[in-house]
């Protein structure tokens, strides 16, 4: 077990206060389209990657006409694909920024002058990979008695369980998410998502409230 991961929170809000307003559908829209055409296929049955990423619409309630015209839109020829850049935010922040994009160049020049303005900079491939790991990430619903469900948690198997202030954050190796996720289920923990992310290995300690408002800022800007 390892300590509270204080950045998820803020993510999971911010998330929930996007879904209101719509942003994350359209997020989500263009996840899944993405996943069609990466995955070659729309059963989610036979394609993993979508089916993690329909399992988060969902939890976000996402409406089910959303959902089938993202999937339609992957199988047409619209050439949106995934694209990963590198790079230190404010403080020195490490960054690692998943974007969908149709023109590389011009989405590079963005992400670049983003970092830029921040007091940042992009960095070339690798510069900042080699702080993170692939995991699948299943989060579970915190019940009164939160040790026991971790305890709980490490016996059925998985890699790492974090505590934080609104959940428990269960980790797992990316090819072992569906898996473990059933063997939760069939265990009776109520889950909220599942996903596929990249997790930190080394933490920076922001002590100014100034400059996680900057991070923070900048990071919203990237979204």
């Amino acid at each position: 077990m390892s300590g509270h991961s204080h950045y998820a929170t803020i993510k999971r809000a911010k998330e929930a206060k996007d879904s209101q307003r719509g942003k994350i559908f359209s997020k989500m829209a263009r996840e899944i389209a993405i996943a069609v055409r990466e995955g070659r296929g729309t059963d989610p049955n036979f394609n993993y990657k979508l089916r993690m990423i329909l399992d988060k619409a969902r939890s976000f309630n996402m409406p089910k006409s959303n959902i089938e015209r993202a999937i339609n839109s992957g199988t047409s020829g619209e050439a949106l694909k995934e694209v990963i850049y590198e790079g230190f935010g404010p403080s020195g922040v490490a960054v690692m920024v998943v974007a969908a994009t149709d023109n590389h160049n011009r989405t590079g020049q963005e992400i670049k002058n983003l970092f830029e303005r921040a007091g940042g900079n992009l960095g070339g491939p690798g510069s900042v990979s080699f702080n993170f790991d692939n995991k699948g990430l299943i989060l579970i619903q915190k019940a009164a008695d939160s040790q026991k469900q971790m305890l709980q948690l490490i016996d059925l198997g998985v890699e790492d369980v974090e505590e934080t202030e609104d959940a428990i954050e269960v980790y797992v190796a990316p090819d072992r998410l569906n898996e473990v996720r059933n063997k939760l289920e069939g265990a009776n923990f109520n889950i909220i998502s599942s996903e596929l992310c990249l997790k930190p290995k080394n933490f920076v300690t922001i002590s100014d409230p100034k400059d996680s408002e900057k991070i923070l800022s900048f990071l919203d800007s990237l979204e």
